[in-house]
């Protein structure tokens, strides 16, 4: 028995991976949106071929977004695709813009002239609070952005709540803090850390650079959060959710904990690059989850320091795999 169709663009990544489990759990047939590459990137959804449905179609161009949805025709749309990396975003802004910003309206407009009946998800992210104007952060606490990704995401955001206005859309908005798991990317600050951790243990790395060890951030646990997602859609009335634990921590603190479970001292492989501090940072985040707690009954239960646990775990043993190194292996470097 079919729970419903749903279809995701942003598939191949970390959420997209873990939400398309979960929605296949509950019996939907699920459909991801991909682009068309050179280079195939399926390595999060290796384990889900054969089980889910894959539509070639790109966020730059309305009429294949248009296909896709006519082809898989769902009754939820979850839209995780972004240019997500914030340095990223400084090197390519106007490419972001397109993606993050312009690839929502795209997406509402497609839904709307489809089928203005299917429940729509935006991926919004705490980054537009940016320059916090409170601490911790709510569903009515202004925005500050302080990236281009971060504007992207805050254009995304609001044509989101203009559309659910002005054509009666089921359109939400989760404006989901930090949330990390062994898919995260390896470019991302906590993957970054517990990857090379992972790698300095088994003696193929010597240092780990970071740049701002003081930022703080509201990290969860990816798997989690896609919960919430879903709870989102599933809900009487379409509304904006923060989802978060409601407990910041320093990227200092995520090094401490790596380290310490393979037993190192941090302060024999860590230095700090300036190079790696943005051009405007964003120092403290820190999520008020009050009302998915209390509309969505949604909590966060995975401690960071779990988290961290969890991701130098899966590390070490992918380091294992492609080295052949053992983390008792007392070889040279």
């Amino acid at each position: 028995m079919t729970a419903g169709i749903a279809l995701i663009t942003g598939i191949t990544g970390q959420d997209g991976s873990y939400l398309a489990e979960f929605l296949l759990e509950k019996g939907y047939e699920v459909h991801g949106m991909v682009r068309r590459s050179s280079t195939e990137t399926f390595e999060r959804i290796a384990h889900l071929r054969g089980k889910i449905h894959l539509h070639q179609a790109d966020l730059l161009d309305p009429s294949s977004i248009v296909s896709a949805i006519r082809l898989a025709r769902p009754s939820e749309v979850y839209n995780l695709a972004a240019q997500s990396f914030v340095p990223t975003s400084w090197v390519q802004p106007s490419l972001t813009g397109e993606f993050t910003a312009i690839g929502v309206t795209r997406m509402l407009d497609a839904v709307r002239q489809v089928d203005p009946g299917i429940r729509f998800y935006q991926a919004s992210s705490s980054e537009m609070y940016g320059k916090a104007q409170e601490i911790p952060q709510s569903e009515t606490t202004s925005f500050y952005p302080r990236s281009p990704y971060a504007v992207a995401k805050v254009y995304g955001h609001w044509i989101t709540v203009n559309y659910r206005e002005s054509y009666d859309l089921f359109a939400v908005s989760g404006i989901l803090f930090n949330h990390e798991s062994p898919r995260r990317g390896r470019e991302f600050v906590t993957r970054k850390i517990t990857e090379t951790v992972a790698r300095i243990k088994l003696g193929l790395a010597d240092e780990l650079q970071l740049g701002n060890m003081d930022a703080k951030r509201d990290w969860g646990y990816a798997p989690e959060y896609v919960d919430a997602m879903w709870r989102m859609l599933q809900a009487d009335v379409a509304d904006d959710y923060v989802i978060g634990t409601g407990i910041h921590h320093s990227v200092r603190q995520c090094v401490d904990f790596a380290f310490s479970h393979v037993g190192l001292d941090p302060s024999d492989f860590v230095k700090v690059d300036s190079d790696l501090i943005r051009p405007a940072e964003v120092d403290t985040l820190l999520a008020n989850p009050g009302k998915a707690r209390e509309v969505l009954d949604w909590t966060a239960t995975t401690s960071f320091e779990e988290l961290v646990q969890i991701m130098v775990e899966a590390d070490l043993e992918a380091q294992e795999r492609l080295s052949g190194r053992r983390r008792n292996d007392e070889r040279s470097r």
